[in-house]
């Protein structure tokens, strides 16, 4: 079962590792970028499951954004701050943080598919709420509806999804029209998606 103490404590004791595994990594870059030229303005930036702060913040840095990172994990949200001190990161359950800004642009790679199954319709409902007018969001997810377990680096991690179409049709009930999706990963169970806030 999800618990984001636990999930946060598993990835403390790997945030090292983590940060100096993907220092030089291209991983998910090639859809940040993607997402980076759907948007309209390019002044704040959200990174939900920000990790220690890495290539992601960096890339969106090189695009003008100012980012705001959010992490379960303690450890991560400290490597991020030393990392880049000039941007902001909390250490929050995205669950339950709330914020009254706007961003132009939100990312959640391989982080919210941690979230107990009940949780991803509200959770994506309060990121499409955060978007400004014209906003971008990008995520990935698993593509097939349901939840389980599974170990890494001996520990237990949970995992679940609302699938493909849950999710377009969570997002388009928000006002966001879907302008990418992808099995970016196949024939891994790893979907990313990419959609724009319309400006009504």
């Amino acid at each position: 079962m999800f618990d984001p103490d636990v999930t946060g404590r598993n990835y403390d004791k790997i945030a090292q590792w983590w940060h100096e595994q993907h220092a030089a990594s291209e991983y998910g870059l090639l859809t940040l970028r993607r997402a980076m030229g759907f948007c309209k303005n390019t002044k704040t930036a959200l990174d939900v499951g920000c990790g220690a702060g890495g290539r992601f913040v960096r890339t969106m840095e090189s695009g003008g954004f100012w980012v705001t990172g959010v992490d379960v994990s303690c450890e991560m949200v400290k490597l991020a701050k030393k990392a880049n001190p000039e941007h902001t990161f909390i250490h929050a359950d995205i669950c339950t943080w709330e914020t009254d800004e706007k961003f132009d642009l939100i990312t959640a790679w391989d982080s919210i598919f941690h979230l107990p199954l009940t949780m991803h319709e509200p959770v994506l409902k309060k990121l499409c709420d955060m978007l400004k007018p014209d906003g971008v969001l990008m995520y990935t997810f698993g593509d097939a509806e349901g939840e389980h377990t599974d170990t890494w680096h001996n520990e237990q991690y949970y995992y679940s999804s609302v699938g493909i179409k849950g999710n377009i049709e969570i997002l388009g009930n928000c006002g966001l029209t879907p302008v990418h999706l992808e099995l970016d990963q196949f024939p891994l169970n790893h979907a990313v998606i990419i959609g724009c806030k319309r400006n009504v």
